[in-house]
This record gives C-alpha cells, sequence and structure tokens, in this order.
C-alpha cells in the first residue's frame, strides 16, 4: 500500500466490516454498503486521475507490479531463453529469447527484477552490467538475421554504475547498442513496463514504435537523484519529479513517445492478464503496421525519428 492509497485501503476495510456485521448480526445493510462502494468508487478514480509525477513513480515501483518475465509468460504460448553475451557471462538482470505471440515469432528482450531480497540480488535489482547490454544485442542481431521482429521491455532504475561494470566498458555497450538498433533490418517495438531510467533504458529503447504503459517513468535520472545533486538531499523528490516532466503525458507531449498503454485503475498489478492482453494485441497490431513498411524507409524513419528530438527554434 502507497502513502495515497492509505485512505481507499481504510475504506475498503470498513466495507468488509459492514459487509460481515450484516452477516453475522442477518441485518439489511444493502443500502448503506452500495452507498459505500460508489464512494470507494469515485474515490479511486478521484485519485488514478489525478496522479502527480512523483505518485506515478511510486506505482511504477510497486511491488506487485508485473515484469518482464511476468508479462513474457502471459503473452507468449511459447518462449525459450537465450543466455550470455559470448564474451563474459551471462547477465540475469537482462532476459531475453525467442517467443510466439498468436502465430508470430519475435525476440523478446527486457530488463528483470526480483521478487524477494534473494531474486534483487541475483537481478541485480534490474541494473544490467555490460555483458547485459551485449546480450541483448546479441540477440537483436539474432533476430535480424531470421528476419524476426524485435520487442523490448523496459523496467530499469539505471545500468549498474559498480567499479567492475564500468571496468568491463559500460558505456561502450550502452553505446554501441544505440548505434545498432538503428541499423537493425527489422521492426523494433519498445515498451516501457516501469522504471525507464537513463541509458540504462535507452540500451534498448532504439524502436520505430516506443510506448509508455500510463503508471511508468522515463528520463534522464532518477526523482531521488536529481533531487540529491540538486538539493543535495533526497527529500525534494517530489519537487525534482515534477521539474523532470516524466510522465507517460509528459513524453508524449515532447514526441519522445509514440503512444500510452492504459492501465486499469490502482495500476497494473490488479489485472495483470487484462494488462497482459492489452499488450499482446498493441504487439500483434504494431508488427502487422511495420512489417509493411520497406526495410530501407523503415530504418531512415527511425533516424529521423530520434533525430528530431530535442531540436527546438528561438
Amino acid at each position: 500500500m502507497l502513502d495515497f492509497e492509505k485512505p481507499i485501503v481504510e475504506l475498503e476495510q470498513k466495507l468488509s466490516e459492514m459487509q460481515q456485521i450484516a452477516t453475522d448480526s442477518d441485518v439489511n445493510a444493502s443500502e448503506a454498503v452500495k452507498q459505500l462502494e460508489e464512494k470507494i468508487k469515485k474515490l479511486k478514480k478521484d485519485t488514478y486521475q489525478n496522479l502527480s509525477r512523483w505518485q506515478r513513480v511510486q506505482l511504477s515501483r510497486h511491488p506487485d507490479r508485473p515484469y518482464t518475465l511476468d508479462y513474457i509468460q502471459e503473452i507468449s504460448d511459447k518462449f525459450i531463453e537465450l543466455h550470455g553475451d559470448r564474451q563474459v557471462k551471462d547477465d540475469p538482470a537482462m532476459v531475453g529469447g525467442w517467443a510466439e505471440i498468436g502465430k508470430q515469432t519475435v525476440m523478446i528482450i527486457g530488463q528483470q527484477k526480483g521478487r524477494n531480497t534473494k531474486q534483487r540480488q541475483f537481478r541485480n535489482f534490474g541494473m544490467a552490467n555490460p555483458e547485459g547490454y551485449r546480450k541483448a544485442l546479441r540477440l537483436m542481431k539474432l533476430a535480424e538475421k531470421f528476419k524476426k521482429p524485435i520487442i523490448t521491455l523496459i523496467d530499469t532504475p539505471g545500468a549498474f554504475p559498480g567499479l567492475e561494470a564500468e571496468e568491463r566498458g559500460q558505456g561502450e555497450a550502452i553505446a554501441r547498442n544505440l548505434k545498432e538498433m538503428f541499423m537493425l533490418r527489422v521492426p523494433i517495438i519498445c515498451i516501457v513496463i516501469g522504471e525507464g531510467a537513463s541509458g540504462g533504458a535507452l540500451g534498448i529503447a532504439i524502436g520505430d514504435k516506443v510506448l509508455m504503459m500510463e503508471n511508468t517513468w522515463y528520463s534522464v535520472i532518477s526523482p531521488e537523484s536529481c533531487s540529491s545533486i540538486l538539493w543535495r538531499s533526497w527529500e525534494f523528490k517530489e519537487q525534482a519529479a515534477e521539474a523532470l516532466k516524466l510522465a507517460p503525458t509528459d513524453m508524449l507531449k515532447f514526441g519522445l513517445i509514440d503512444g500510452i498503454i492504459k492501465e486499469p485503475l490502482g495500476g497494473a498489478h490488479l489485472d495483470v492478464a487484462g494488462m497482459s492482453s492489452k499488450i499482446k494485441k498493441t504487439i500483434l497490431d504494431l508488427i502487422t503496421e511495420l512489417s509493411a513498411i520497406d526495410t530501407d524507409k523503415l530504418i531512415d524513419q527511425r533516424i529521423d525519428k530520434f533525430c528530431k528530438m530535442g531540436v527546438f527554434k528561438e
């Protein structure tokens, strides 16, 4: 339960107690129950349709929120995970492999977080090392070889900033991914499903179509890190989130993404099956659209799309 969800939870507990009392005492409380249900429904609508940017950041980190492997399991009929970058080792923070979505074979790649302490340590909190980005590029090249679309699911607080990652060429690995993804001769669809932080997210986010789910964020830096740099404290993270304009509506307005995938009230974790079905349909529709475009034209459009970002006139 997040801070702004407490009033909703309190009313839901009150509703549960009222229903229990009515059952135990055989009293007709249907009218009171109905009124309280309407009140809860209205409060949910008012709360979740008017979230601040920081509240969306909180929802993107909800512990029950679906991760990459959760979506892969839901949207694909078959999935064969591939491992290793063929240079150093396998990076559990970056997962990927062949997937069958409907009748379409795709290469699906994404960052993976963990549910408990042991899993989080194993997955390095979704922060990939250089070998993770090199594995991702290896799989993309494999998809290009067999002329299959590439799907990337983005959910990371950033690339791993440790000394060993820098020693193995973290910056070079991400930069190479950016360069190579522009020239891949297959459709690329990128979806931000949680956190989209910095180059760690961008390393697998160069695509023909870039989408964000409703309760996600995408920015060069996290609100906490921004706050610590500008104010020397994490206490100003809410102000930082507002200043960064990292919400999906901001990204769409700036032309940095192509669309927003709506979530149920309260977040994707409340209806994983429904959310997965929506993502699956979106992916299949976009593959149909992009596959109809000539390959050379597709690459030109991809390059033009990113070259236009950040350009302005005074």
